[in-house]
């Protein structure tokens, strides 16, 4: 087998190569990353370690993509993964990443015949339906009412049926797009395609930074030192977010291999079962780093910022059987131990001055 994972050495990208390296150690595994991300290069190791095959290139060069040959699965993890990109600079880097390249790593796929599996976004909901469910303040987080719900959505969640009109920041419509894309691809060539619309991911080897990755920024923080301020809705940090850990999107992934589904688009998310506050985060961070930030508040909302987000992937666990395996607890407890172990390495990418 032959696989090509784009963003292979990035947070996402790394963990799922390493997972598919463990399935198929026979397999010819290739990461292609431009390690523009700070903090990508130090997956170079691990990938070596694993006999996967690192290839400096980038997704929106299309000879860059030829040259890693043929491929019989594609994982595209490749992306400009900020939120708030292209607000008040230039778009051109998120949608040239994430959609040119998504394009060129299509073409990629028809010309091979390959298997291509897409992570997508949450992000491509779009935000002011959802600012305008019906959440109320219940303690420490945003919630509903037992028993509230609409088209799409629940107290378990957001289905793949939610509204998709209105706007959803450069980031989503760019993953939004490269949906639309593969469904053509799928249909005019008969590519066996799946898209994931992951929520919040995270994980050990998750850079995590201000607008990007908040379960790392905040663990980082109360164990290296540094600030942090609730931003948005009020800054009183009760905004909710439903977490992956990174190896249960991994397995995932794993299992897809090889199949086929009855449909191209899944939620792939930790459910409500795996939602917490920046409250309820800090509080996890608390007991684990010892220390208390006195974190401050920001009331103004962002452009891009939502309240609240849960994923309902009831889709994918009934037909691939699949489920989260690792709670926010050990989600959290993982964090810790690799920022721990780590520490010199990782401190002045995540310590108080960056």
């Amino acid at each position: 087998m032959r696989i090509l994972i784009t963003g292979g050495a990035g947070f996402v990208g790394s963990n799922i190569a390493l997972q598919l390296r463990k399935a198929y150690p026979q397999a010819k595994i290739t990461a292609l990353d431009n390690l523009r991300r700070r903090g990508s290069e130090l997956s170079l190791p691990r990938l070596k370690n694993a006999g996967i095959e690192f290839f400096h290139g980038d997704i929106r060069v299309p000879s860059d993509i030829a040259s890693t040959g043929p491929a019989d699965l594609i994982v595209e993890a490749s992306a400009e993964p900020s939120v708030h990109a292209g607000y008040g600079e230039s778009p051109a880097y998120v949608v040239h990443t994430n959609l040119v390249g998504t394009i060129n790593a299509l073409e990629h796929a028809r010309k091979h015949s390959s298997q291509f599996i897409f992570l997508s976004s949450s992000r491509i909901y779009p935000i002011d339906p959802i600012r305008a469910l019906p959440l109320s303040e219940q303690g420490t987080r945003f919630d509903f009412e037992e028993g509230v719900s609409g088209q799409g959505w629940s107290r378990n969640g957001v289905t793949e049926d939610f509204g998709l009109e209105g706007h959803r920041s450069m980031y989503g419509a760019t993953k939004l797009a490269s949906e639309l894309l593969i469904e053509e691809y799928k249909q005019m060539y008969g590519l066996n395609a799946v898209v994931y619309r992951c929520g919040c991911l995270a994980g050990p080897w998750q850079m995590g930074k201000v607008d990007q990755g908040f379960v790392v920024l905040w663990a980082s923080r109360h164990l290296y030192g540094g600030k942090l301020s609730y931003m948005g809705f009020g800054g009183k940090g009760v905004q909710v977010r439903d977490i992956l850990h990174v190896d249960d999107l991994a397995e995932l992934v794993e299992m897809q291999v090889g199949k086929t589904m009855t449909r191209t688009i899944y939620n792939v998310g930790g459910g409500y079962e795996g939602s917490i506050s920046l409250l309820e985060a800090t509080q996890l961070c608390m007991e684990r780093g010892g220390q208390d930030l006195g974190i401050g508040s920001v009331p103004e909302t962002r452009a891009a910022d939502i309240p609240w987000f849960v994923t309902d992937a009831s889709r994918i666990r009934s037909e691939m059987n699949w489920k989260p395996t690792r709670s926010i607890e050990n989600l959290f407890d993982d964090v810790f131990a690799w920022l721990t172990d780590y520490k010199e390495s990782l401190y002045d990418l995540l310590g108080p001055k960056s």
